[in-house]
């Protein structure tokens, strides 16, 4: 069913639609952007039937609430008041999997756990819910972590720019962070654009298999879901969204270089072996870390070279700064490490005040 729409009530204080970024712009000043917690991401898609491409609404500490529409520019509820009515009854927890049908469409939230509802009554987290038209969808403060993924059958589907629906706060590309009022599109799951995973449509609705890292584990937010029995005219019930709290302390693997030559050895070993916290001035573009200076071994900057995704960038007052998905492509401050890409949805969903450690390992 086309002209499926979201229409903003509340945003939060940072609520952006995100994807799996633009990567390769790098030489044209554009960082890769995307979700920071991107397993997380992969997942809501994954337990929509949609391809991971597809967009989702990324939240930030307090959530937001949205009303899904017939229309992106409808202001209406979902029909006449008796329709509407009718169609604004319960979640519909257990339904037909990545589907949009005359009652509604179909809705998950994962990523940082939080309270679920639509029109005030409880959903579950993690599992794909159905939202009547008309209906508002909210995702609560989260209780552990930051940042919750909503996502809807057929994904969101804002315009791209460079390949990407995602909001880049540095460079200011794709959509401008949700507001009060703003309107967006949602894809047609059925769509040959909507990012849905046709594959596994024709499969029946069965969930694509998990995104595994190049070592072949699954990921800390993907697992293997057991195999249900099939019935005649039954589908498999959804899955539950497995979902790892955010450690007490964060362990973060640090590789050295590409200026590890501009610090001290005592600084290298403050690096390994120093108390730092997550500070609250973090966003997007980077995660900064209260602790002990590290100490310079010459003077002077460097000429403004290339940063890479998960860059510790150490500026002259000497705390590093973890570089994350909105991060300038240049620098010109001495980068001590990198922290690799694995290990950064963890940093991304670390509460202000978390202790942090760093592990050298071999690049």
């Amino acid at each position: 069913m086309s002209g499926a729409g979201l229409r903003v009530v509340r945003a939060g204080v940072l609520t952006t639609v995100q994807d799996l970024g633009r990567p390769g712009h790098a030489h044209l000043g554009v960082p890769r952007s995307g979700a920071l917690d991107e397993p997380a991401h992969r997942l809501a898609n994954r337990l929509l039937g949609n391809a991971e491409r597809a967009a989702t609404l990324e939240t930030t500490v307090d959530g937001c609430a949205v009303r899904l529409t017939r229309d992106a520019g409808d202001e209406r509820d979902g029909g006449d008041d008796a329709e509407g009515a009718a169609r604004r009854t319960g979640t519909g927890v257990g339904t037909r999997t990545g589907t949009r049908t005359g009652t509604g469409t179909e809705a998950v939230v994962t990523g940082a756990p939080c309270a679920v509802t639509v029109d005030g009554r409880p959903a579950p987290w993690g599992v794909p819910f159905r939202v009547p038209w008309g209906a508002v969808l909210e995702a609560g403060p989260a209780e552990r972590g930051l940042r919750s993924y909503v996502a809807f059958a057929g994904g969101v589907d804002a315009e791209p720019v460079l390949g990407s629906r995602a909001t880049d706060l540095l460079s200011g590309l794709g959509p401008e962070p949700l507001r009060e009022g703003t309107r967006l599109r949602l894809g047609d799951p059925h769509g040959c654009d909507s990012g849905r995973d046709r594959d596994a449509v024709r499969k029946g609705n069965r969930r694509p298999e998990p995104y595994r890292r190049t070592d072949g584990t699954p990921e800390r937010n993907g697992h293997r879901p057991p195999e249900h029995g099939r019935t005649a005219g039954l589908r498999p019930a959804p899955d539950a969204a497995p979902w790892a709290a955010p450690p007490r302390e964060l362990l973060l693997p640090v590789v050295h270089g590409p200026r590890a030559d501009w610090f001290t050895d005592g600084a290298l070993r403050t690096l390994a072996t120093g108390a730092y916290r997550v500070s609250a001035d973090g966003n997007r573009i980077g995660l900064r870390l209260e602790g002990p200076v590290l100490e310079r071994s010459r003077d002077g900057e460097l000429p403004s070279e290339g940063i890479a995704l998960g860059a510790l960038q150490v500026p002259p007052e000497g705390r590093p700064v973890l570089f994350l998905a909105d991060h300038p492509v240049t620098g010109g401050y001495p980068v001590i490490g990198v922290v690799p890409q694995e290990a950064l949805a963890a940093a991304a969903q670390a509460v202000p005040g978390t202790p942090v450690r760093f592990m050298p390992v071999s690049g």
